[in-house]
């Protein structure tokens, strides 16, 4: 595994008192990152732990096996769609599971992203195994808090919300408060990502000069990504959206996802 892009624990983290906790926990395809929170604050977070970790857990054993307060694991997707929520039934989640290809080593699931949308998308197998250690009831889409902390926080309309995770990156946009685009692609250099990012823009008739780019996840303050971007939108910024409290030495946009899967903690999936 590469070095860890966080690693923290808070002087008064103590695994003595974790009935008090919450742990997020967010799988991509190899590894994962887990954050605990307390009364909304950090105090303790690392990422880059190989996914067999989960399932037989030897550096974090103890972590992983304390009994806290609420657990919350975000699952990776290997593909998904949107459903208007009038028009879902559980019933249909097979079908719906067509649309996306699905393969004999994936699972589908779903469940709510927002107030008018149903979320399905397909899992690997093995990583729905290493998340049933925890239990599937607390499992969501790994982006799902994300998505509800950017919606929370009045975006505009011409904001353009990005999330970069290795070689894929999502977007999400939103029109007077609602969602109106969500997707994810696969790019390979920073011509790519400028061009899903310019795509997206004209699809959604946004003038480039007037958009404002988001940057979230595994991406740095001088990143030349930043700069490419720059050369054809008004505005890219760093996303220093903070859902909980977190200490300085902490970048907030890169734990920006998987501190806000503490938005799913109360919430039922379904």
């Amino acid at each position: 595994m590469s070095e860890y892009n966080y690693n923290y624990h808070d002087d008064s983290f103590s695994l003595d008192e974790a009935d008090s906790y919450t742990l997020l926990i967010q799988i991509d395809k190899t590894s994962f990152s887990y954050a605990i929170t307390h009364q909304d604050k950090l105090i303790a977070c690392a990422d880059m732990h190989p996914l067999d970790e989960l399932s037989n857990p030897q550096e974090l054993l103890d972590l992983l096996s304390a009994k806290y307060k609420q657990v919350v694991v975000g699952l990776p997707s290997n593909g998904f769609t949107l459903v208007p929520q009038s028009l879902f039934s559980q019933d249909h989640i097979s079908s719906f599971g067509r649309f996306l290809d699905l393969k004999p080593n994936e699972k589908v699931s779903a469940q709510q992203l927002d107030g008018e949308n149903i979320i399905i998308y397909k899992t690997n197998n093995d990583i729905v195994t290493a998340a049933e250690e925890f239990g599937l009831r607390h499992t969501v889409f790994a982006l799902k808090g994300w998505v509800a902390a950017i919606a929370q926080n009045n975006p505009g309309n011409t904001d353009l919300y990005l999330d970069i995770n290795g070689t894929q990156v999502t977007f999400v946009a939103f029109n007077n408060g609602k969602l109106r685009f969500h997707n994810k692609f696969e790019f390979k250099n920073n011509d790519e990502l400028a061009y899903f990012t310019t795509l997206i823009s004209k699809e959604l008739n946004i003038e480039p000069a007037d958009a404002t780019i988001h940057l979230s996840g595994e991406i740095e303050a001088d990143a030349q990504s930043i700069n490419r971007l720059a050369e054809f939108f008004g505005t890219v910024k760093l996303n220093e959206l903070q859902i909980v409290q977190i200490p300085r030495e902490i970048e907030s946009h890169k734990i920006l996802s998987l501190a806000a899967l503490s938005l799913c903690a109360s919430l039922e999936v379904v």
